[in-house]
């Protein structure tokens, strides 16, 4: 008669438990059903769903008792029933979720208040784990103020009500400081492979635009136009051909200062490194301007750029125009897919980075689209967000875990 146990074994972890006990089930001819093993701080979590026979279950568990005593571990046996292991597989096929909670610190009421949705939308959590490094105690106000923290939920079923589940995450991260990002765990998330980003208010800590406007003496009048297109109060080729044309009469030799000073984001240089290692294509899609995209092109390592040209005259000055089209937002969406298309990668293959009004095009179009401390009608529009921490927070978003990354 066939019967069907689960063995949880628990206890202090040291090399050789697991091969030792599945030693004993290979011995006995036991089939593995399904197999896990965890170790949190040296504790050991291990479990094995056996299928065996009536004749020699008995002898399984006794080895295993002796077995486990002599290893210092403590085992538990559980018989399973036919009908629920055949209900088991049946919900094998159910839609599996990533839910990613990061920031500068979590703490217990995050992970209650991530679970407490979970389980009103009748989600089964399947595994938790942390992606960011071990917490030193002694860690330092400075090292505090830039420090990370990321806990990855895996959970299977299909949600209840999808938009209430992300609109009750959002409320926690606003509440709690924190970024929750909910993804469906489907094969494109697991093989992103090209990330275009903004660059203005993305990449750098500013607006070029700004910077030149400054040093033609108009710095408060194309602000003022700036923040309008940014909070898509008036459109973007509008605003930007009104700002270009104040910039006339501007030499061209600032832009060289203006770029060797751009304030540059965090996490950006550990993000470039890991992308470009790992294989990544990455590009600078940009209502900016090709000089500076082109800068941090020479000094990050990105694939590509496409941002504005601007028009200089015989005496090396501004003119007040572009030359041709205008990198807007529906041109970002647009360059985004002629690039997956070269790259010879599906469109949920991509990401789009960005914190304006004139990123939502490409962050809708990308498979994962990501709004960067972004202005809150942009969050509003975004599937995913980032708010807490730089730019290597993206980097937990594509499933990182910081033990494997070398940078």
């Amino acid at each position: 008669m066939t019967e069907l146990i689960l063995i949880n074994i628990s206890g202090n972890d040291h090399p050789g438990v697991t091969a030792t006990l599945t030693a004993i089930l290979a011995k006995h001819n036991a089939e593995i059903l399904d197999i896990g093993q965890s170790n949190i701080h040296h504790i050991l979590s291990l479990g094995f769903l056996i299928k065996t026979d009536s004749a020699t279950s008995g002898d399984i568990m006794k080895d295993i008792l002796f077995k486990s005593y002599e290893l210092n571990v403590r085992v538990r046996f559980t018989p399973v029933s036919v009908a629920d292991y055949t209900e088991w597989v049946g919900r094998q096929g159910r839609t599996r979720w990533i839910i990613t909670i990061l920031g500068r610190k979590l703490d217990a009421g995050h992970i209650a208040a991530v679970s407490r949705v979970v389980a009103e939308q009748e989600l089964n959590i399947d595994a938790i784990r942390r992606l960011t490094g071990r917490l030193p105690l002694d860690e330092d106000d400075a090292e505090r103020a830039h420090s990370k923290q990321c806990v990855e939920f895996s959970v299977r079923g299909n949600p209840r009500d999808r938009s209430a589940m992300q609109d009750a995450f959002m409320q926690i991260a606003a509440k709690g400081e924190v970024d929750i990002s909910l993804q469906e765990d489907n094969m494109y998330r697991r093989c992103r492979r090209l990330v275009c980003f903004d660059m203005d208010s993305t990449l750098i800590g500013t607006e070029v635009i700004d910077e030149l406007a400054d040093r033609a003496g108009v710095g408060d009048k194309v602000k003022a136009i700036t923040e309008r297109a940014m909070r898509g109060e008036i459109d973007f080729n509008e605003s930007f051909r009104e700002r270009v044309a104040l910039l006339k009469g501007l030499d061209t030799s600032v832009t060289q200062d203006i770029a060797e000073n751009l304030p540059i984001t965090e996490g950006l240089d550990r993000l470039m490194t890991v992308l470009k290692r790992t294989g990544y294509k990455t590009a600078i899609l940009s209502g900016g301007f090709t000089y500076f995209g082109n800068y941090l092109k020479r000094r990050f390592g990105f694939d590509y750029v496409y941002a504005n040209e601007l028009e200089v005259d015989d005496q090396g000055r501004l003119t007040g125009r572009s030359i041709g089209e205008i990198v807007d937002g529906k041109r970002k969406a647009e360059l985004l897919k002629v690039m997956a298309q070269v790259e010879q990668v599906d469109i949920q293959q991509t990401v789009a980075v960005g914190d304006g009004a004139n990123d939502l095009p490409m962050l809708s179009t990308a498979g994962l689209g990501i709004a960067f401390h972004a202005k809150p009608k942009v969050k509003a529009n975004a599937d995913q967000s980032l708010s807490t921490i730089g730019l290597d927070g993206i980097l937990y978003f594509l499933g990182f875990k910081d033990s494997l990354i070398q940078a």
